[in-house]
């Protein structure tokens, strides 16, 4: 029978094979892992050979999916998952310790209105969104973020990553944007990828280390300059002295112009608006 039309494709769909497959006759050979088709086969993806595909998986389904919700560029929230809602108390080893977060607690009310006025950036001429939140996806800070985002009916993302004690993701990440990873390395590639600003509020060595990689990125010319929010001068310039570091001569006096040290949602928000001319 000649076809009338020409045809989309001629190879069946990987998940009508996927199916067939399932059905086969059981049969010693059948039952073989070696017969198992390669991407339905969870013991051979999961070989340290394989670790390349895994990475390429973690990158491209996080990357297909966000292009497909015409995400077109994030705001991105890093900061402890520590530091508790205001009026509630902090769970830390000594009272001493528990009396400073709770000092910081009224960050996660700032986090929560940045987000919120970020959230309300209308979408390009190519119905890409812009300033799309984008946290850990945990709690504190991170829902803080998220929250914001749902408080103006907006989406917002999760970047989550498998670790040996429970992490769920808070209840206010849009769950078709809510992401799981294995990878440290592909989570953190991803945080950037979209990044257009960076507000950056009191945390440990997870904010650090994001922190000053993506200092780096910039002050080496390997990604193009962001406005990088650090709420918490008092914070940040405790546990890490700058200007320190240009006395040494480790940066230069131009590599701090980098840092933007702020206080309000209203204050950050504007510095991002001033920075790309939306003022």
């Amino acid at each position: 029978m000649t076809e009338k039309h020409v045809p989309r494709r001629i190879f069946a769909h990987a998940a009508q094979d996927a199916e067939a497959a399932k059905k086969a006759t059981s049969s010693p050979q059948t039952e073989a892992a070696s017969y198992r088709l390669a991407f339905q086969d969870d013991e051979f993806l999961l070989r340290d050979d394989l670790r390349p595909v895994r990475f390429q998986l973690e990158l491209l389904k996080t990357e297909l999916l966000l292009d497909e919700a015409k995400i077109g560029s994030t705001i991105v929230f890093y900061g402890s998952a520590r530091i508790p809602p205001p009026g509630t108390a902090a769970t830390a080893a000594t009272p001493e310790i528990a009396k400073r977060l709770e000092a910081k607690s009224h960050y996660y009310e700032v986090s929560r209105q940045l987000a919120a006025l970020a959230s309300k950036t209308p979408p390009d001429s190519d119905g890409m969104r812009q300033f799309v939140v984008c946290s850990g996806g945990g709690p504190s800070i991170m829902e803080a973020a998220n929250r914001g985002a749902a408080d103006v009916g907006a989406e917002s993302i999760g970047l989550n990553i498998v670790l040996q004690h429970e992490q769920a993701p808070n209840p206010y990440v849009t769950p078709g944007l809510s992401f799981q990873f294995h990878y440290f390395a592909l989570r953190k590639m991803h945080f950037l990828l979209r990044a257009r600003a960076v507000a950056v509020f009191p945390g440990g060595f997870g904010t650090l280390d994001e922190m000053f990689e993506l200092l780096t990125l910039m002050q080496t010319g390997k990604t193009k300059r962001m406005p990088v929010l650090l709420y918490g001068r008092e914070f940040w310039t405790r546990i890490v002295n700058f200007d320190a570091l240009v006395e040494e001569g480790v940066i230069s006096p131009a590599d701090l112009e980098l840092l933007t040290f702020t206080e309000s949602a209203e204050e950050g928000w504007n510095t991002i608006q001033r920075f790309y001319g939306m003022d």
